[in-house]
């Protein structure tokens, strides 16, 4: 049986996407402040340290896997780590913001539930931050892990005496990994439909990886961050205008050809 697409109500894609000019000052709003509150956590040196060293024990209590093993892998090649520290220091922001155009311009109602979902992670993310300073694992002897950045390159961090722009110590719950989880999730539940949309988990998986082998996150900066998001997925649902058109355009791939039917009967 032929079928054929019927088309969505026009204008709707178009009512439903915010102003750009606003959306770009909110986003660059929350990045700032975002940046200016992990400031407020740096200097924390001992209490980050020793938080680290309490998440270590606490991962091998829970008999973890550790984060040496991945890592172990990545140091076989001079090519390989120096790939995992680019994919860490260049894969984070932009495909994030990729993913946010995309919505923009194709899912305008999507764009607004991804935007909101990403902002309430990052905002619980901060406040995790600034209430518990956590050094990342290369930063701990006792881990007997090498910095993967500073050793083969490159590296996202300056000196640390001239480093005005990141925080050493924002190391639970790991960004990397919760933005990298929504973007599979709203590729899989949103944007695709074909069997092989569930190739989009690579990415949260790589990135998994990478933070882990590079030394700069525990395993339970992901799995926090990936609680986090859960929560928020839970909390803010797509709106009902949103889900509505989803299954719109799903049902109109499959409305079949009628007037092809009636001709075939008419013969």
């Amino acid at each position: 049986m032929n079928a054929r697409t019927e088309p969505g109500p026009a204008g709707s894609d178009a009512s439903a996407r915010p102003p750009l000019v606003r959306e770009l000052l909110l986003v660059a709003g929350l990045f700032l402040v975002y940046k200016a509150g992990r400031r407020l956590a740096t200097g924390h040196t001992l209490e980050a340290r020793r938080n680290g060293h309490e998440v270590w024990d606490l991962e091998r209590a829970l008999h973890l896997p550790g984060e040496g093993a991945v890592q172990s892998v990545l140091l076989h090649g001079d090519t390989l780590v120096h790939l995992a520290n680019t994919y860490y220091a260049v894969v984070h922001f932009p495909a994030t913001a990729a993913f946010l155009v995309w919505l923009y311009l194709r899912r305008p109602a999507h764009y607004v539930w991804a935007r909101r979902v990403l902002a309430v992670v990052t905002a619980a993310a901060l406040v995790l931050h600034l209430t518990y300073p956590l050094a990342p694992p290369r930063m701990l002897g006792a881990t007997g892990l090498v910095d993967t950045a500073r050793v083969y390159g490159p590296s996202v961090y300056g000196p640390p005496a001239t480093d005005q722009l990141s925080n050493r110590f924002a190391a639970m719950p790991s960004l990397h990994f919760g933005w990298a989880l929504m973007v599979a999730v709203g590729m899989i539940v949103v944007v695709s439909r074909t069997r092989w949309r569930w190739l989009w988990l690579l990415h949260p998986l790589v990135t998994l990886l990478v933070i882990v082998g590079t030394a700069n996150h525990f395993w339970l900066d992901a799995l926090v961050a990936a609680a986090l998001l859960g929560l928020a997925l839970t909390a803010i649902r797509p709106s009902r205008r949103t889900a509505t058109g989803a299954a719109g355009r799903v049902r109109a791939r499959r409305v079949p050809a009628k007037d092809g039917a009636l001709a075939g009967a008419g013969r």
